[in-house]
């Protein structure tokens, strides 16, 4: 059980990883398809560059979250937020068939947390 835990869990880091990585990389280098989208959601250029600037720092923390895990916890933690809010940006303009990497990246957001024997949640 152990071993299918551990398997599930670095599938979904790889996964998450490449989400936020290109999200924020597409964002950055400013990509017209990406840019388009953005400001069909409200997001003007600045705004757009610094979210991708915040989620390439947070692809940029969970890659090296390989070697510490306390610091692949803070990213995914980090990045949480943004998945929720891109999910929710695009319930909010009807945009249905573009949420679904949105939605993936806050299921895996749970999982990874879920499944990483490193982290507690006590309330």
């Amino acid at each position: 059980m152990e071993k299918i835990t551990s398997v599930v869990h670095w599938l979904c880091y790889s996964y998450y990883l490449y989400l936020f990585g290109y999200a924020g990389l597409f964002k950055v280098l400013q990509k017209p398809k990406m840019m388009t989208s953005m400001l069909s959601l409200g997001f003007d250029k600045t705004w757009t560059i610094w979210i991708g600037i915040a989620e390439t720092i947070g692809a940029v923390a969970l890659l090296a979250g390989v070697w510490n895990h306390q610091l692949k916890n803070a990213a995914v933690l980090f990045l949480f937020p943004f998945a929720v809010g891109a999910l929710i940006a695009h319930f909010a303009h009807s945009e249905y068939k573009h949420f679904y990497n949105a939605l993936i990246a806050c299921v895996l957001s749970l999982c990874l947390l879920i499944t990483e024997k490193h982290f507690k949640l006590f309330l």
